[in-house]
């Protein structure tokens, strides 16, 4: 049986129709440059054929290049499909619906003209795996829109969608999409005999917009986000080479530039990650003829913070929420935050008017749970208390139709606690938002030990529906993110403690990739809420550790922004953190009336406490089963806690290292300072027989 085609090509009316055909989304895979590159031949050696379309089969134009073939040899290829179509003596129109991305897009611009589906999307994403757009992307796309637009879409690796790639001149002409096919068809019978071609390749005209200041400036505006990375430079450098070499000379520039790029650590960190957030969706221990419930109507029982962020990412999904809350005060004060939140984004500039008058009214505001009881399914965000989440459950189970599903998104309480307030045990599960929840993409979904497989696989369908990262996690107090942080949190303090100063600590992070360091962090969520955390796990484990310094800071009023002091001090209206004698002073009183000796420490010594903690509990947590796969944590702590993305993730970083090495600094510090030190067998077992952290999973996986 021979393999199917993945480029047809059929003559319609005149017209050379090239359809690539390479499931699920036509990625640029074996078989598929080579074919349009044939393609395109047969329709220049035969005369009856005027013009020629390109297009994708299925959901898509072309989503890409094939990720999986980055960093491994591929045999060479006499000619890349952008450049036989290029070089095409008649015109190509490419036809687009679905993504345009990467290689996607190359190609597409290597083409006469360029229509598309008001759903489209297009992009250059290269620079968030790791590379650039590496056939002639860099150097066709500011020819075509001007060298400042393209710098910013290529640095940033944004899609655009269909009526903004227009008006920048990407596409030609959208049209309705009812028969893309026979509409690309009749588009390219009416521009068959135009002349001269209009070759990309061949444009100069806007090029000449660059200021010799347009580079330096983009450097200057990622050196933050782009700390200790090197695609976003490279990306720089491709374009500016389009603004000051010939276009040939500019293609070899690009290249050269790229392979400095696809096989060092930061690319393979980046694919990784890639792969890693893809690997995440799978539940291989659910039936896999499972029936999911169809969730189409959401409400949301608490109307703070979480409870209007969470109702916020439905709406921005186009589901209608209803919100309810305890009180019609704090129900309106939600209301109010929430516009407040809207406008705030659109004086950004992230929303535009029209979206956020469009999601506004898909919040509905409720005043009790009659008012939700015919919901498909309902998220409780009330206070972390476990005595009030039951009450709320016991309600939620009397009013609730039969079926629906009840999500609470507590961060650490015991699910099947909060379960037991019910009936339905099995159709309660963790749905653990991270803040602000309308933003941040990691969603982690619990299975309490009582959660049914279809409220499970309904839960983790949830959060995808709606954009998110949906990571499983078992249950267990703090579950499997943010238990995974506690060492790490617990560390920090106690370096504070021993004589480490919360900036030093807050430096090494922030040189390290993370956006802020983690006091920083700590004053803008509010020193009192892990307060209020520490003093309920005492009140269950009498040998709990208690952290004094923060304890006192809060104590003493400084909770952090909102009160305008904390670990650091802030100005009336300005989050800007400033270091504080009186911090560096209370540390130095608790030290002292703890008996505590103070120290100096290396860069290096921070850094390793506090992500080796982690390493050692994320491997307690897989062993555990509470997490599925090292990757899975990986994902949570790229998307949940700010880890650098370039390097990979906490498990993959540190197998940079070794997992021996972690083992034998684990080991001595278990042996300096006690049993939370403690090294995990899994920990051990890997560090013994050479194996990759990154590859740990739980026992339910292995064979």
């Amino acid at each position: 049986m021979s393999e199917p085609e993945v480029v047809r090509f059929e003559v319609v009316d005149g017209i050379g129709v090239i359809t690539v055909d390479y499931p699920p989304v036509n990625a640029l895979g074996p078989g598929v440059s080579d074919g349009i590159c044939a393609a395109v031949a047969k329709g220049e050696a035969d005369p009856a054929v005027r013009a020629m379309v390109l297009m994708g089969a299925g959901r898509s134009f072309i989503a890409g290049a094939d990720i999986r073939r980055f960093g491994t040899p591929r045999p060479p290829s006499p000619k890349r499909s952008y450049e036989a179509l290029d070089e095409s003596t008649k015109p190509v129109v490419a036809a687009i619906h679905g993504y345009a991305l990467g290689g996607g897009l190359e190609n597409a611009l290597a083409c006469t003209w360029r229509i598309a589906v008001p759903s489209a999307k297009v992009g250059l994403p290269e620079v968030l795996i790791g590379i650039l757009p590496g056939g002639g992307g860099t150097q066709r796309l500011p020819r075509l829109i001007g060298p400042k637009v393209a710098l910013e879409m290529i640095v940033s690796g944004r899609h655009v969608p269909a009526e903004e790639a227009k008006a920048l001149g990407i596409i030609d002409e959208i049209v309705p999409g009812r028969d893309l096919r026979a509409e690309a068809i009749a588009f390219a019978q009416g521009i068959a005999d135009r002349r001269p071609l209009r070759r990309v390749s061949a444009m100069t005209e806007r090029l000449a917009e660059a200021t010799p200041a347009l580079f330096e400036e983009m450097r200057r505006s990622i050196a933050r986000k782009a700390r200790n990375q090197k695609a976003p430079y490279n990306c720089i450098a491709a374009v500016e080479a389009a603004i000051r070499l010939p276009f040939a000379e500019g293609i070899a520039e690009e290249r050269r530039l790229f392979n400095e790029l696809e096989n060092a650590d930061e690319a393979k960190a980046l694919r990784y990650a890639f792969f890693a957030e893809r690997e995440v969706a799978k539940l291989p221990h659910l039936p896999k003829d499972l029936e999911i419930p169809e969730i189409r109507t959401i409400a949301v029982v608490g109307a703070g913070t979480m409870g209007g962020g969470i109702a916020m990412s439905f709406a921005d999904a186009g589901y209608p929420v209803k919100l309810m809350d305890a009180n019609a005060e704090g129900l309106e004060r939600g209301m109010q935050r929430i516009r407040d939140n809207y406008a705030v984004s659109v004086k950004r500039g992230s929303l535009t008017g029209a979206e956020m008058d469009a999601r506004l009214p898909r919040i509905e505001p409720v005043a009790g749970y009659a008012d939700i009881a015919d919901c498909d399914a309902v998220i409780e965000a009330v206070f972390e208390q476990i005595p009030v989440k039951q009450a709320v459950f016991a309600e939620l189970d009397s009013h609730m139709k039969p079926g629906a599903l009840l999500f609470t998104n507590t961060s650490a309480i015991d699910i099947d606690r909060i379960a037991g307030a019910t009936k339905r045990p099995e159709a309660v599960a963790g749905t653990h938002y991270f803040a602000p929840a309308n933003v941040m993409k990691l969603f982690e979904v619990v299975e309490g030990p009582r959660t049914a497989p279809a409220t499970l696989a309904a839960a983790m369908k949830l959060g995808r529906s709606i954009g998110k990262i949906s990571a499983y996690a078992g249950n267990c107090d703090g579950f499997a993110a943010n238990r995974s942080r506690i060492g790490f949190t617990m560390e920090q303090n106690l370096m504070v403690e021993e004589g480490a100063l919360p900036h030093q600590i807050d430096k090494v992070m922030v040189d390290f990739g993370y956006p802020m360091g983690p006091f920083a962090v700590n004053d803008l969520s509010g020193l009192d809420v892990s307060y209020s955390t520490r003093r309920r796990r005492k009140a269950e484990d009498p040998n709990y550790r208690m952290l004094p310094v923060p304890d006192r800071l809060v104590e003493m009023g400084r909770k952090g922004q909102k009160t305008g002091a904390g670990w650091y001090r802030y100005e009336k209206g300005d989050r800007t953190p400033h270091v504080d004698p009186e911090v560096a002073t209370i540390i130095a009183e608790v030290a002292r009336e703890n008996g505590i000796a103070q120290r100096p420490f290396s860069e290096e010594e921070i850094l390793h406490r506090l992500l080796f903690a982690s390493v050692n509990e994320v491997c307690r947590i897989i062993e555990e089963g509470k997490a599925l796969r090292a990757s899975d944590m990986d994902v949570m702590w790229l998307n949940g806690f700010g880890f650098p993305r370039y390097r990979g993730g906490l498990m993959y970083w540190a197998d940079t290292i070794g997992a021996q090495e972690v083992y034998n600094q684990v080991a001595a510090w278990h042996q300096r300072y006690g049993e939370r030190w403690a090294p995990a067998p899994l920990l051990r077992e890997i560090a013994e027989r050479g194996g990759k952290l990154r590859e740990a999973v739980a026992p339910v996986l292995r064979t």
